[in-house]
């Protein structure tokens, strides 16, 4: 899985992790009732998310929440929940993400 490319955080924490991530998103300047659509409008709306900047950080926080409905960080709940099931034993996927895009950052500057 490839992790969006680092961006300075609010934080100062050097990760690249934004903490307060939903008011940079791309979603942030639509209709959030595009996200909560059903069927094949979800692959229409998972368009949304293609350029975000924080895609990762939405990601991670639908995943770590258990986030039922609507499209989070470019996947449907049906592709969240099949995620979470095939892999039960992570704890926080905040973590883990932030985790590969320091490891990223650090293969790059190799």
């Amino acid at each position: 899985m490839t992790i969006a490319p680092a961006r300075p955080t609010r934080t100062g924490a050097g990760t690249g992790w934004v903490e307060d991530w939903a008011p940079l998103g791309a979603c942030s300047k639509t209709d959030p009732d595009a996200l909560f659509v059903q069927g094949a409008a979800q692959q229409t709306a998972k368009i949304v998310c293609q350029r975000c900047p924080v895609i990762a950080e939405c990601l991670a926080d639908a995943l770590d929440n258990r986030t039922e409905f609507g499209v989070w960080g470019g996947m449907t709940e049906r592709e969240r929940r099949a995620l979470l099931k095939r892999r039960p034993n992570i704890t926080s996927w905040a973590a883990l993400f932030q985790q590969a895009r320091q490891q990223q950052g650090t293969a790059e500057t190799a």
